[in-house]
């Protein structure tokens, strides 16, 4: 083994091997683990691990080329936040049915086009939740009932009404911020802008 302590690993001798789990928590969309680890040194350590179900989030574009971004209290962020639609893929679901059922829920609009832009983790230090972010375009109505403890309030915005939006730290949600920069800067690029 390379030397550990300065840093001279290979990117293999960085993993780091799980010795015994224990289940903290099982919950409806998250579970909580603890488990003890062999760090690339040989000693152990603990890692607290929330399991969180994957999850889709949608860039939404009507023909004006205005996004659509919903409204909705978060009760553990204590706000009503802007964000991107999102949800949770339920078990045996595809993703890109999950993406065109969580929009036509949260929104009412149905995709014509829905192209996968990526997939990312939403905070690896301790969550192992995998976003997978939509591109959706060619809107229609075709509105699904929303969830019974959901209330959300969507409207389309302009490029410009987004970006101060983003600037004013008024969208504070990870996955809505990284989709918003995603959308702008691939809106400024199309028109030679970047």
């Amino acid at each position: 083994m390379s030397d550990a302590k300065s840093g001279n690993l290979s990117l293999d001798e960085l993993r780091e091997e799980r010795i015994e789990s224990r289940m903290v928590y099982e919950g409806r969309i998250l579970n909580l683990r603890i488990d003890k680890i062999r760090l690339p040194d040989g000693r152990s350590a603990s890692r607290e691990v929330v399991e969180h179900k994957r999850a889709v989030v949608i860039l939404a574009e009507n023909g004006s080329g205005e996004l659509l971004l919903i409204n909705q209290f978060r009760y553990p962020a204590g706000e009503v936040l802007v964000e991107l639609p999102a949800g949770i893929v339920e078990s045996g679901e595809d993703f890109r049915a999950a993406a065109e059922r969580e929009l036509r829920e949260e929104t009412g609009w149905k995709p014509g086009k829905l192209a996968k832009i990526g997939e990312f983790y939403t905070s690896p230090g301790f969550c192992d939740e995998m976003l997978i972010m939509y591109h959706a375009a060619d809107l229609t109505w075709d509105k699904l009932p929303q969830d019974d403890d959901e209330f959300i309030m969507p409207s389309f915005l302009s490029q410009e009404a987004v970006l101060r939006l983003a600037e004013e730290g008024r969208i504070r949600d990870a996955k809505s911020l990284f989709g918003v920069y995603w959308w702008l800067y691939r809106n400024a690029t199309a028109k030679g802008g970047g």
